[in-house]
């Protein structure tokens, strides 16, 4: 088994564990209630909750929280108190990640995570989107393979950190051109 393939192991079976000890998430140790619940007259809120989920019926919004709730774990940062930017740039591109508000101790773990995404990218490992988006994500396997033709330079912005893409290769440059376009529109980043 592979280091990434590992790794990408070791933060899903974290991840279980962490959306298990959710409140809502197990079973319930109440004992007392023995009337059945007949889901034909819920709420679709009611189901929602009972399902831990929130007051949306849409699977894509279901998808999108569950999305930023691995964010949030892979961050460490509320993915909703942040603004994503993925910018295709004529030599790469950029992401940046900023708190929306001052919040001094998020600002200093965006900028921890965005400097170990830098060293992961630069080494070819891509896991950590690849656990957020719970896909593999499009152009990263020509980025792994690329990885010695692109550049990855961290630097602080004013609420987090960015990291700048760079190549002169056109093979990489498409791909990193392609991971960035699918990052916004699964961050809904709008950028």
């Amino acid at each position: 088994m592979s280091i990434c393939h590992a790794k990408a192991t070791l933060v899903s079976l974290l991840a279980l564990s962490v959306l298990c000890a959710t409140p809502g998430m197990a079973q319930s140790t109440d004992t007392t209630s023995s009337i059945p619940v007949d889901p034909s007259a819920m709420t679709p809120a009611q189901h929602a909750a009972m399902h831990g989920g929130h007051n949306s019926t849409s699977t894509a919004d279901t998808s999108f929280a569950a999305l930023q709730a691995r964010g949030k774990m892979a961050m460490g940062v509320d993915q909703y108190a942040s603004a994503h930017r993925f910018d295709v740039l004529p030599d790469g591109g950029r992401i940046a990640l900023e708190m929306k508000g001052g919040d001094s101790l998020a600002v200093a773990q965006i900028r921890a995570h965005m400097k170990l995404i830098e060293h992961a990218f630069q080494a070819g490992d891509f896991s950590t989107p690849e656990f957020v988006h719970a896909r593999a994500m499009p152009g990263t396997d020509i980025m792994s393979r690329n990885k010695a033709l692109i550049r990855y330079t961290y630097a602080d912005l004013p609420r987090g950190g960015e990291v700048r893409i760079t190549t002169t290769d056109p093979e990489s440059l498409a791909a990193i051109r392609e991971f960035l376009t699918a990052q916004r529109g699964d961050h809904r980043a709008g950028h």
